[in-house]
């Protein structure tokens, strides 16, 4: 498994001679794609038709509880079973700057799959792909500059499965009650702006 691991990275991995605008555009992608997750989920709060908006929130409240889970997850398997990066051991070319810190599983991987995921399986099937699509461009960047495995990411999809199963059960004993509390503690915070009619009630 290392030995495919390894064939894969530099069968992926940009060398010197690879053009400089798929470097920049891979170096785009790697650092800041990831941003949809937040400002998906507080637009999804935030804002939408008044018929769905407790939909959206128990979305946003699902994708909350498993991406807790999956970081958690992560974590754990980072510092119980560290894995070196690949410029930690000499491999291939590293074009994006990092911390020499355990790779697997990784961080965005685990981030963008597990929302993914939260979106196919609660939302829209359809966003749930598109979201699969924008991990997968940034799995690929990752590796490409260097900075991870392809199994760090096949790891963050894993544990995006995972977690995303783990916040359906949870969901089950806990969710209504947490929406509840949530949303009357979201009213009392954000009471001037809703009262503005900026944000949603």
């Amino acid at each position: 498994m290392e030995a495919l691991n390894r064939s894969l990275f530099l069968w992926i991995n940009a060398t010197p001679e690879s053009p400089g605008w798929l470097i920049t555009l891979a170096t785009l992608i790697a650092r800041d794609l990831i941003a949809i997750v937040p400002v998906l989920i507080v637009a999804l709060w935030l804002w939408g038709p008044k018929g769905q908006l407790n939909s959206q929130r128990e979305l946003v409240l699902k994708t909350g509880i498993a991406l807790g889970y999956a970081l958690t997850i992560s974590w754990c398997i980072g510092n119980l079973y560290p894995h070196p990066r690949p410029f930690m051991i000499g491999l291939g070319y590293q074009f994006l700057h990092h911390a020499p810190d355990d790779s697997y599983p990784s961080d965005h991987g685990t981030a963008i799959f597990t929302f993914a995921i939260a979106f196919m399986c609660w939302h829209r099937v359809w966003s749930g792909i598109m979201l699969m699509l924008i991990g997968a461009a940034i799995a690929w960047s990752r590796i490409y500059l260097g900075v991870h495995w392809p199994m760090d990411m096949l790891g963050g999809l894993l544990v995006g499965m995972l977690s995303c199963l783990f916040a359906q059960v949870a969901w089950y004993f806990c969710g209504r009650r947490l929406l509840e509390n949530i949303s009357w503690l979201y009213r009392v915070v954000f009471a001037f702006p809703i009262r503005k009619g900026w944000v949603r009630d």
